[in-house]
């Protein structure tokens, strides 16, 4: 644990002393680099994880967020050079319908695979931390979709973001700053509607989004079926993954992809390409066999906006889960006894006409109790980004190729507004924030698939003994100034 911390803080040292030398002193930029909560250590327990896993806590991490059953998967690359399952962690809020994002407003939580740099970090967040999902990708683009500022944070608020408890978002950051730290140039976050299982697929059938679901279907599969993370490339206004140079050809570097226009000459690894089509043959058959049984077709409710992990919507008075039903047969979901932690007196269920409540709001004493967090604000920083943005570019992290289309600096967050409380005026809103996360070179471990081909109101303290503030039952749309 000493040899730990101590190498721990020589790091910390280093970096911070060369990114002096690189961008100079600046005093938020010093802010910045001694913020608490960006900087926590990885908890213990999940330090014993990793290990027991084979795993290194600066290995390579990816992402995966499943909106029926409001899970968000972190996977570590083994010693072995595979992924392994870290830990799932429970979404506390996704606003939205099942389906892909595609206009600025539609409260919708993109799905789709996005790449997550260092510059998309953001240690300032009002939402306690958060990062930024890279919506739009070079896909969407290609057929105009739009939207912005969709985040992965804390609060367990959501228009159009993920939203998880403070508590999980510190240990999600945590791992994401720490895979940096190992040399990952950026982490993939792929977000799919549900687990792409048969009885889903049969479930779904009817959705008018099933041929863009079938298509991220493959690259859901090639992770199934490699452990490895899918290369993703966009062309003809599709995905494709794990593309490779064709086999005697004369080419002497990749093909280039362009979203927008016709695709080049690529194959797949046979390896891979026959290990997919094998399980594709196998799901379509099971699909097949579950609708001729007769598996009834999954109701769309568009009258409910998004979900809630059940773990949530147990401990809230009159909680639902929403689109996110938890008790679906052939479905697997995290079992909790407890909430995985803070759950803010401002959430606000994904029910319709959702009336406000005085009831207790946690079921268990011994449970977190409700509290705001407060969150720290800054000034907006410079368009040409902050000290551990420009850090991470002088020594070669960050930054994104216009095929991932990811942000190459942190996007600002909607303000977040104060909870109401009774009898008491509205708060004015908060300011525009954007910050980076602290990145340093060093070795690089394994290196990922992707990197291979690429060469609130209250003070704290002030908790409520387990009881929820009383709010106006729209104040969930009134806490953002605009909509994404």
């Amino acid at each position: 644990m000493i040899n730990r911390s101590l190498a721990r803080a020589l790091v910390t040292s280093v970096v911070l002393a060369t990114g002096m030398v690189l961008a100079g002193c600046n005093s938020d930029e010093i802010s910045l680099a001694n913020n608490a909560k960006a900087n926590k250590p990885i908890p213990e327990k999940l330090i014993a994880e990793m290990q027991a896993k084979d795993m290194d806590p600066q290995s390579p991490m990816l992402v995966r967020v499943f909106k029926q059953e409001a899970e968000l998967e972190v996977w570590k690359q083994t010693r072995s050079g595979q992924f392994a399952l870290l830990k799932t962690y429970p979404i506390c809020r996704w606003s939205g319908d099942l389906g892909p994002k595609v206009r600025e407003g539609d409260r919708q939580a993109p799905e789709g695979f996005y790449n997550i740099t260092p510059a998309q970090m953001n240690p300032q967040s009002a939402y306690y931390l958060s990062f930024n999902t890279g919506y739009p990708n070079a896909f969407d683009k290609s057929l105009g979709r739009t939207g912005s500022q969709l985040m992965v944070h804390g609060d367990c608020s959501s228009r159009g973001c993920y939203a998880m408890t403070d508590e999980q978002i510190s240990e999600i950051y945590t791992l994401g700053r720490e895979s940096f730290f190992g040399g990952q140039r950026s982490f993939q976050f792929a977000a799919f509607p549900f687990r792409m299982t048969p009885v889903n697929m049969a479930r779904h059938r009817n959705n008018p989004n099933m041929p863009f679901w079938k298509m991220i279907k493959q690259g859901y599969d090639h992770f199934e079926v490699t452990r490895q993370e899918p290369k993703v490339e966009f062309c003809e206004n599709k995905y494709v993954f794990d593309p490779a140079l064709p086999a005697n050809t004369n080419m002497s570097r990749a093909p280039v992809f362009n979203a927008s226009a016709k695709c080049p000459a690529y194959t797949i690894p046979p390896e891979i390409a026959d290990a997919v089509a094998a399980k594709q043959q196998q799901d379509d058959a099971k699909t097949a066999e579950l609708i001729a049984k007769g598996t009834p077709v999954a109701m769309r409710r568009p009258d409910i906006d998004g979900g809630m992990n059940k773990v949530f919507a147990s401990k809230i008075p009159d909680g639902s889960t929403g689109l996110s039903e938890p008790d679906v047969p052939g479905m697997q979901t995290a079992a909790y006894a407890r909430a995985p932690g803070t759950i803010p007196p401002h959430v606000n269920p994904p029910k319709p006409n959702i009336a406000p409540s005085s009831a207790s709001l946690f079921a268990a004493s011994d449970e977190p109790v409700v509290a705001v967090t407060p969150a720290t604000r800054v000034a907006s920083a410079s368009s040409e980004g902050g000290f551990f943005s420009n850090l991470a570019k002088k020594v070669g992290i960050g930054g994104a190729s216009e095929t991932t289309a990811t942000a190459k600096v942190a996007s600002p967050e909607k303000p977040k507004p104060a909870v109401i409380k009774p009898a008491a005026a509205a708060p004015a809103a908060k300011p525009v924030e954007t910050k980076h996360v602290a990145t340093a070179a060093k070795p690089q471990l394994k290196p990922t698939v992707a990197e291979q081909s690429a060469a609130a109101a209250t003070p704290a303290g002030n908790a409520l003994a387990g009881a929820a503030a009383v709010v106006p039952a729209n104040s969930f749309d009134s806490r953002f100034s605009a909509a994404r």
